[in-house]
């Protein structure tokens, strides 16, 4: 399995599958624990994906007898299990605190880490995997008095780092659809749009990474109609061919965020996303616009 998968998804993902295996069998989770001579809380703690359980050979293989667990069943968890005691990948975001990565965002962090594709809409910034750190600074102060200086700093380095899976091998694919007014907001003064316009023309040539721009001429798209600023993050699948996570559609708030991976939902912003490309300019068409807002900042 590929080591962009990182271990929280995979867990989740596996927790999802005994879920399911042991309602199909018709038990509680008292009951299978009781059948397993486990705690209840050891099968919840599978579950829900804990990251400090160990799934052991023994444990696994008698799970699934109590749940009725055909061949490919048996096969699929037996080898994702043992995924999770092969030295996997340690992710960035393991080194931060809760106060840096708050609850809310943390687990957008786990899924974009192990995404396979990354579909982005902005309608006033520049995306954080694609800011630089005086842009991404300038984005944290606002609005005025709601973090402090030291939160600020934690806020930007983990935005910084977050960048680091666009460079990392079999990194996701990130395509990113900007409102044209994004070119034109300035952000921290002239210098500080030059280099942000020329952060972005300097990602776009990487292979895993397209802008593209919706022009002022587009009219009424469905970013601003419909749902405003939205990720999509779709993700890779096993060897067996199963997806390790269902296709979500993410928004945030000030202070939350929304998680929708009902497929109606997913399939709202799907709309939303097709509606937004069609309207876009192609990549070339939208560099050109990257570099006469690059020039306009220089030349003033």
């Amino acid at each position: 399995m590929s080591e962009a998968v990182g271990s929280a998804l995979l867990r989740r993902h596996i927790g999802r599958r005994l879920e399911a295996l042991r309602k199909h069998a018709g038990l509680s989770q008292e009951q299978a624990a009781e059948q397993l001579q486990k705690g209840r809380t050891t099968i919840a703690r599978w579950e829900e994906g804990h990251e400090n359980v160990r799934f052991r050979d023994i444990d696994v293989k008698a799970l699934l007898e109590i749940y009725g667990a055909g061949e490919h069943d048996t096969k699929v968890l037996l080898a994702l299990t043992a995924e999770t005691r092969n030295g996997r990948r340690k992710s960035w975001w393991h080194d931060y605190t809760e106060t840096a990565l708050p609850a809310w965002f943390g687990l957008y962090v786990t899924l974009e880490d192990s995404a396979e594709t990354i579909l982005q809409y902005e309608s006033e910034l520049v995306p954080g995997l694609l800011q630089t750190p005086t842009y991404a600074e300038q984005v944290a102060r606002v609005p005025p008095g709601y973090l402090g200086e030291d939160e600020i700093i934690r806020r930007v380095q983990v935005r910084v780092e977050r960048q680091s899976l666009l460079t990392r091998p079999r990194a996701p694919h990130l395509r990113v659809i900007l409102n044209q007014a994004v070119l034109h907001r300035p952000v921290g003064g002239p210098r500080a749009m030059a280099d942000q316009m020329a952060h972005l023309l300097e990602l776009m040539v990487k292979a895993n990474v397209t802008v593209r721009i919706v022009p002022f001429s587009a009219g009424v798209h469905s970013g601003m109609a419909a749902c405003g600023p939205f990720t999509i993050l779709d993700f890779p699948t096993n060897e067996f061919g199963d997806p390790l996570e269902p296709p979500l559609a993410y928004a945030e708030t000030l202070t939350g965020a929304m998680y929708l991976n009902k497929p109606d939902e997913v399939t709202a912003y799907r709309l939303a996303w097709a509606d937004l490309e069609k309207r876009a300019l192609n990549q070339t068409a939208s560099k050109r616009l990257i570099v006469e807002a690059q020039k306009g900042y220089t030349s003033g």
